[in-house]
């Protein structure tokens, strides 16, 4: 084979003129020139097999979790309804589906505790040096039960503090336990303060005053002060929880919001119906199941065309790629497969059974006949489909996400990305060590060169001086 170089030596001839420093960086070139270029071709190859699987890989983790999303949150949850609407809104927990329906009888509504302070001049009446304690527990009639659950709340008041100014301590003092204004009404200022809903957020209101002599009057502190014991009307409405019954079964709630009930339904309580239950129930929307299919069809022929276009045999980026090959596998068998196992006979259990079918170019259709008659016949069933639990359209989409993007595997997508990074990876090494290759033979070509060039250097001058000498004897002759 022809040394790489030899083309650029008798490009250059030999004898002095020569460069041969940019000689030897043209000949290490040269040499290694057709080994980084394939490696860096192969290297663009890699990547945009990287770039396909991942977009594969993607398409059908992104497909998995906007179905997953649609169940959970979307249309295909169960539509919560209520005979009596003016008792209660009703809701669900994401990710549970209620089913079924339920007697809700509410007795009492959760209130808070609201106290309005005897009367003063206005807002910036002054309100007395000292300290005000306001404790919290359960107030029954006149009787007050201190809680251990809430610390007490002390707030620190300055000679100069004013009605207005000691609401707003209380407000931002309690962490939001308190809502605290000033009321100017017929019969002068008010200090109104709120309390949370439940039973066990009462509270009371202990003004210690800074005086030698307290007053109890306007002006001293201790005039803020209330016990249930001692009320002169300043209870407007005491702290109590809600009462209700669902499904018979007697149950109570601090708040109107009412959570942690069978199969995730949430209670908003509006209003009182003792004696008179209503009906709460949830209906599956086939019409919503209709859209979902008919999107889902959609969503998967865009990764079938995909698919198609980047694992073609012929010009395809993941043509021989054995993931590639796998997720066609898959999803040739997705309309056949058992989607609910449990399912009783008669009832739909694969996706076929729900009017969807293959195409010979890997592509989807749905038929929506037959889906309308699923849905005629199987309502329920149908809809148990659609659920975020271990088996259905979902847990089988999300299992096939899982599976083709498994890195552990080297037959799913995730196992052809890292046997494609891994080859870049040591396609670079190559690269780092042929670069360290190139260096020492430019180095060792360089330092021959230029010794070969002073060598010719001083045969020149040699042969100078001699056609020097034969140029004097000729004259002298």
């Amino acid at each position: 084979m022809d040394n790489p170089g030899s083309s650029i030596i008798s490009a250059f001839g030999a004898g002095s003129g020569v460069d041969f420093v940019q000689l030897a960086d043209n000949l290490s070139e040269a040499t290694f020139s057709f080994q980084r270029g394939n490696l860096q071709s192969r290297n663009e190859t890699l990547e945009a097999r990287i770039s396909a699987a991942s977009l594969l890989r993607s398409s059908l983790t992104n497909l998995s979790s906007a179905l997953g999303d649609r169940i959970r949150t979307g249309d295909l949850a169960p539509r919560p309804s209520i005979s009596n609407p003016f008792v209660a809104d009703v809701s669900t927990t994401p990710g549970l589906t209620p089913t079924g329906t339920y007697s809700l009888e509410v007795s009492q509504l959760a209130d808070s505790q609201t106290l309005v302070s005897q009367n003063f001049g206005e807002s910036s009446d002054l309100v007395g040096e000292g300290t005000m304690r306001i404790r919290f527990g359960s107030v029954d009639g006149a009787t007050f039960t201190e809680g251990t659950a809430q610390d007490a709340l002390e707030i620190e008041v300055a000679s100069t503090d004013t009605l207005a100014t000691i609401a707003g301590k209380i407000s931002s003092g309690s962490g939001g336990k308190l809502e605290a204004y000033v009321a100017n009404g017929t019969n002068g200022a008010q200090l109104v303060i709120k309390g949370q809903e439940g039973a066990a957020n009462g509270f009371i209101v202990e003004g210690e005053s800074s005086a030698a002599s307290p007053t109890a009057t306007s002006g001293d502190l201790s005039y803020l002060s209330w016990q249930p014991a001692t009320d002169v009307g300043e209870l407007r409405q005491t702290s109590r929880d809600a009462l209700f019954t669902l499904d018979t079964v007697q149950l109570s709630s601090a708040s109107n919001t009412v959570t942690a009930l069978p199969e995730g339904i949430v209670l908003h309580l509006t209003g009182t119906n003792a004696g008179d239950p209503t009906i709460v129930s949830f209906d599956n929307d086939s019409t919503a199941i209709a859209s979902v299919m008919n999107d889902f069809v959609a969503a998967l022929n865009d990764l079938a065309g995909l698919l198609n276009a980047e694992g073609a045999a012929f010009g395809g980026t993941l043509g021989n790629d054995p993931g590639t090959r796998e997720l066609k596998r898959d999803l040739a068998r997705l309309t056949s497969e058992i989607v609910m196992p449990g399912a009783e006979e008669g009832e739909p259990s694969t996706l076929s059974d729900l009017g969807m079918s293959l195409n010979r170019d890997g592509t989807f259709e749905l038929d929506t006949d037959r889906l309308n008659a699923t849905l005629a016949a199987n309502p329920d069933a149908t809809a148990a489909m659609f659920t975020t639990g271990a088996f259905g359209v979902f847990a089988t989409m999300d299992n096939l996400a899982r599976d083709n993007s498994q890195r552990t595997d080297p037959g799913s997508l995730g196992g052809s990305l890292v046997r494609y990074e891994a080859q870049i990876e040591s396609n670079e090494d190559r690269l780092t060590k042929i670069a360290d290759q190139q260096e020492s033979l430019r180095s060792r070509l360089t330092r021959d060169l230029i010794s070969a060039e002073r060598r010719v250097a001083s045969s020149q001058s040699t042969l100078s001086f001699l056609q020097q000498q034969i140029d004097a004897w000729n004259g002298s002759n």
